[in-house]
């Protein structure tokens, strides 16, 4: 009786509320999306409000308790400058037509000014392990609450926050139930997001999903639209499977090597196999397909050894980039594949190219000074400088790039990208070259579809290779949901496969993509990619780490070398299937298809036949992928090591009163999970194992599920 009572005047309060004439009756900020949190490391920031709310063209006002806010004209713009006494933690206000949004903002770094030179840090550095950590946990009986946050290495300031509120800013040592207003329990899907600091450092931070105001423990009642529960297949169209022959296009030319030439993949066969279960079966619940658009019927570019042309089998050199290739299908066969997919609660999302398109395509044609120079300013040629110019460089000579520095550039390049979200029910895109864009493009588009679209989920991911400040950057609610972590796969790689490599340096790469994009990022996390090496050559020895690995795949035939390979590979599925972000799974990973790097990591794909090794890898990815869907401590848990040293690494997903524990072992000795000292008070007896056992084999893993 308490809690209806407490609620039911949580409800008045909120009538009450609704109806005064201070307050509009049309919520604004708790309908948006939570804005992503803003991380400061300098003394002075520029600040751009609509990376944060894409819709706002002009806030009325932008403040902040605790830090000076200088406004740019129009109110689109701001410079934030930290003070003497600005904490670890704090808001931005932005505020439009009387209704208040608060942005989280972490700050990293402490101003110092003259007077000050010697003064502290704001987050002393190397205390990390000091830090507080924090874990969700169901409420205690006899409460109102929604949930009870645990805290370890405590006392530590709580900010929970409801939406884009801030809901409460409360001291705590040990543990606190959050209780919300009255007013949560209307919106169908928000989110409760608690941070915490103290004097050692910030926390790691947790992200709740509730329905109708009640926190989500059971996976059933997420939706394919919840982005966190995503787990994508990367799909080459050209080298899935032949639908249908009828649409096969060959050139056939002696200047084409026939490894880069079409195979005939479509997307009719990608309907097929949606038809088969195929995907379904394996678990996964997103397609990525690679480039659909019109590319040209003859052969360009040049390489010596060996000599050849290249055709555009894999999409990358748009002519239409509104079109459907001829030799992919039509735009009937996408929307009876999208329908298809929708049917079986899955995702698909287009890898959209925007950076380029071939010399020869209409739009260059016709606007050819929509292109960089293709010279230096210093006369160099400006060909795959992708660190010294990589907003100007060109990929290759017959695909000029995009001046993006250009708003009409941005505009129409950004409406070809609303073409495919106008005329087809598709969920996202993988944005190719995103570095290589202007920052510029991207809040156009983003803004763009969020204008359009309100009501619409639509996950964007790009590729980025560099610094996880540069990645970072362009993740923000105005331009990218996440990126690939390149980083963290380049780290497994290197320390699983070469000499002296160590998941001590795995776990510091780990713990700084945690630091730049969040304890629940969408970073997808990958197994391999259409311009990797394929990871079990490596592993096997097929491949030598430090051979040219383009040149080997044209040299010889690279198999999965020693036995031993699929066990490692293995061992990856289990490192990104349990980690935060998004599991991405490159086509025949899932079955250890070998390969040197492109071209020969784009094989046909192979679906019977399959050896004891390659079914046995499937069955584990299968096992890996199952537990992910069905265990909401690894799609929305908060990850704490365990144990980390040379050849073990192993760590715990918490959420509510669920747990993943995982554990890798690259050594050549069995370890035992016992000897682990868990964290919030937890003991191995409540685990039991799911895959693997206690006793975790030599190149090998064991995952334990605490119900």
């Amino acid at each position: 009786m308490k809690r209806i009572s407490c609620l039911f005047l949580m409800g008045v309060w909120f009538v009450v509320q609704a109806c005064s004439p201070s307050v509009s009756r049309k919520p604004f900020f708790d309908v948006q999306p939570p804005a992503f949190v803003l991380t400061l490391e300098q003394d002075s920031t520029v600040v751009l409000v609509r990376d944060f709310f894409p819709t706002i063209e002009k806030a009325d006002k932008i403040d902040s308790p605790h830090m000076q806010v200088i406004p740019y004209p129009n109110q689109d713009t701001v410079l934030i400058v930290l003070q003497a006494d600005t904490p670890p933690m704090t808001v931005l206000n932005v505020h439009l037509k009387r209704q208040t949004g608060n942005i989280p903002v972490r700050v990293k770094r402490a101003h110092t000014d003259s007077s000050q030179e010697d003064a502290e840090p704001a987050i002393p550095a190397g205390l990390a392990d000091r830090a507080p950590r924090l874990a969700v946990f169901p409420s205690l009986p006899d409460t109102d609450a929604l949930c009870c946050v645990h805290v370890e290495k405590g006392p530590a300031v709580l900010y929970i926050f409801w939406q884009n509120s801030l809901v409460k800013t409360v001291s705590v040592s040990d543990f606190y139930n959050v209780v919300l207003p009255g007013f949560a329990a209307l919106p169908e899907r928000s989110w409760l997001r608690v941070f915490g600091v103290n004097q050692d450092g910030h926390s790691n931070d947790l992200l709740v999903p509730l329905e109708k105001g009640r926190v989500v423990t059971d996976p059933a009642r997420l939706q394919r639209t919840d982005k966190h529960t995503q787990i994508i297949y990367q799909v080459f169209v050209d080298r899935f499977y032949n639908g249908n022959t009828d649409n096969d296009y060959r050139i056939n030319s002696p200047e084409v090597h026939p490894k880069v030439d079409y195979y005939g993949g479509d997307l009719e066969g990608v309907l097929l196999k949606l038809h088969e279960g195929f995907f379904s079966e394996l678990g996964v619940n997103t397609i990525w397909l690679s480039p659909l658009t019109q590319n040209p019927y003859d052969a360009w570019g040049q390489i010596y050894d060996p000599p050849t042309k290249f055709s555009g089998y894999h999409g990358y050199w748009p002519l239409y980039i509104t079109q459907v290739d001829k030799r992919f299908g039509n735009e009937h066969v996408l929307r009876d594949l999208l329908d298809q997919a929708h049917r079986n609660q899955m995702n698909v999302i287009l890898d959209h190219v925007a950076n380029h398109m071939h010399k020869n395509s209409p739009t260059l044609l016709e606007h050819p000074d929509w292109v960089t120079d293709s010279i230096t300013p210093d006369g160099r040629p400006n060909f795959e400088l992708w660190d010294e110019f990589r907003l100007t460089t060109w990929f290759d000579k017959h695909i000029p790039k995009f001046d993006f520095s250009r708003t009409d550039v941005c505009q129409a390049l950004s409406d070809s990208a609303m073409f495919w979200l106008q005329n087809f029910n598709i969920d996202g895109f993988r944005h190719d070259a995103t570095k290589h864009i202007d920052a510029l493009f991207w809040r156009t588009l983003t803004g763009k579809i969020a204008k359009e679209f309100p009501s619409r989920t639509v996950l964007q991911l790009g590729e980025t290779y560099g610094s996880p400040s540069l990645i970072e950057s362009y993740v923000k609610n105005g331009m990218l949901d996440g990126q690939f972590d390149f980083n963290l796969y380049h780290s497994f790689v290197d320390n699983t496969i070469k000499e002296g490599g160590s998941f001590v340096d795995l776990w510091s790469t780990l713990e700084t993509s945690l630091a730049y994009y969040g304890y629940h990022n969408l970073m997808c996390n990958i197994t391999g990619n259409h311009d990797k090496p394929r990871y079990i050559s490596l592993a096997g020895g097929a491949l030598d780490p430090d051979e040219d690995h383009k040149l080997a795949g044209w040299k010889r035939n690279i198999g999965t070398g020693r036995p031993v390979s699929y066990d490692y590979l293995a061992m990856l599925h289990a490192f990104t299937a349990t980690l935060p972000g998004i599991p991405c799974i490159y086509y025949g990973d899932e079955i250890g298809m070998p390969g040197a790097n492109d071209p020969d990591n784009r094989r046909m794909m192979v679906f019977d036949g399959y050896t004891a090794r390659q079914q046995r890898l499937r069955e584990r990815v299968k096992r890996l992928t199952s537990l992910r869907n069905n265990n909401m401590a690894l799609l929305y848990g908060d990850l704490f090591p365990l144990l980390v040293t040379r050849d073990v690494l192993a760590y715990v997903r918490m959420y509510m009163d669920k747990a993943v524990l995982v554990c890798l072992n690259k050594g050549d000795n069995l370890f035992d999970l016992r000897s682990l000292e868990l964290p919030f008070g937890m003991d191995m007896e409540s685990f039991t194992p799911y895959m693997g056992e206690v006793l975790v084999d030599p190149v090998g893993f064991s995952v334990m599920v605490k119900e």
